[in-house]
């Protein structure tokens, strides 16, 4: 059987090596599996405190996608099995996914991950981490949760709620795809390198004089970085964000979800990435929509590791509840796009149904990632 996730040691000019990790599923988009993280995080629990391990190097296998998500088939399957009840799969699931996620974010060393293709869900969730996140030209980031009656997790409470001119709050609800450009103006990626200087880029860090000061590492790790946006940001597409800020501040300037989606489903407009924006949130789920409120405005006082841990206890009851499973039936077991959500709009969503997803499902002593810190 071919290893779903490939591991390599590349050994550097002055003995230190650079550690590569490839998500080696291409026909699913490498779609994060709980195999993949089993493997990963155990790996990279040996690569810190190896000391000839200078950098790590996290990809995706082939041109399409870095990683399109987080494996919601086999989620589906679990909870299907377990006839809508509480499924300790899906807590295993969601709880190693985030526990993975946060030892990205708080990797002592250089962290590189190259965003090529679709970064989507859990994809982002992967990429976010990274201390030093790389997009191209061929970049393809949403976190489009919406359409399948969950929320944007894997971090984003913490992470949309950094984005400037409320681009968090837009993203969240609307699903909406954006570019290399975006990435880097909404504080989701650090470097722009064009796809086809990969190979090189590889090289290049073998070159590096890597030290045993990891403060030296990152910085030495930087402009090299730097030196190859330089050459290739020619490529760097116009950023759909910028294009669209005063706007997107516009309509998301208000403090109640209806207004926030009035607005945003009211503007007139040909162009056709802010409609596909306004016709994800309008085809969307009206609870995921009032989750995603939610969150980011919950997420706004809370650390990382709170997230995460707020996080758990929503994607659990968002297994629970059922939303879920209907949005990925309709768009990928019977693949007939016609979701039967449980409220047919904002205005019906029941707030007791909202408040009980955000009541914690454990005490803060028992919660199973009580170990992320503070």
């Amino acid at each position: 059987m071919t290893q779903v996730v490939n591991f390599q040691e590349i050994d550097s000019a002055n003995g230190k090596k650079i550690a590569v990790i490839t998500l080696n599923s291409p026909k699913s988009l490498n779609a994060l599996g709980m195999d993949m993280i089993a493997l990963i995080y155990p790996k990279l629990k040996q690569w810190q405190t190896q000391d000839d391990i200078a950098a790590v190097f996290l990809q995706g296998e082939g041109e399409k996608a870095f990683c399109a998500g987080g494996d919601i088939v086999y989620m589906y399957n679990d909870i299907i099995a377990d006839k809508g009840n509480f499924s300790p799969g899906v807590e295993k699931y969601f709880g190693s996914e985030y526990e993975l996620d946060y030892f990205i974010h708080t990797f002592n060393k250089p962290f590189i991950v190259w965003g090529n293709g679709i970064v989507m869900g859990g994809g982002l969730g992967l990429m976010v981490g990274g201390s030093h996140r790389v997009v191209t030209e061929n970049s393809r980031i949403a976190m489009p949760e919406i359409s399948i009656g969950l929320y944007p997790d894997v971090g984003g409470s913490y992470f949309l709620n950094r984005m400037p001119n409320n681009c968090g709050m837009f993203l969240g609800l609307t699903g909406a795809s954006i570019n290399a450009a975006d990435a880097k103006y909404s504080h989701l990626a650090d470097y722009f390198v064009a796809s086809d200087k990969k190979d090189l880029l590889l090289e290049q860090l073998t070159q590096l004089d890597w030290q045993d000061s990891i403060e030296l590492n990152h910085d030495k790790l930087s402009g090299l970085l730097t030196d190859f946006e330089k050459d290739s940001i020619s490529l760097l597409p116009e950023s759909k964000l910028t294009e669209h800020e005063a706007l997107i501040k516009q309509v998301t300037d208000f403090d109640n979800l209806n207004a926030i989606v009035e607005n945003i489903l009211a503007v007139e407009t040909e162009d056709k990435w802010f409609s596909r924006a306004q016709k994800s949130l309008k085809g969307g789920s009206p609870l995921s929509a009032s989750l995603t409120f939610q969150q980011i405005q919950c997420g706004a006082s809370l650390s990382l590791a709170d997230c995460f841990r707020m996080e758990l206890s929503l994607s659990v009851k968002a297994g629970q509840f059922g939303e879920f499973t209907e949005g990925v039936r309709a768009l990928l077991i019977d693949k007939d796009y016609s979701p039967k959500w449980h409220f047919s709009s904002i205005e019906a969503v029941d707030k007791k149904v909202v408040d009980w997803f955000f009541e914690s499902k454990w005490t803060p002593d028992q919660h199973p990632l009580v170990h992320l810190g503070n």
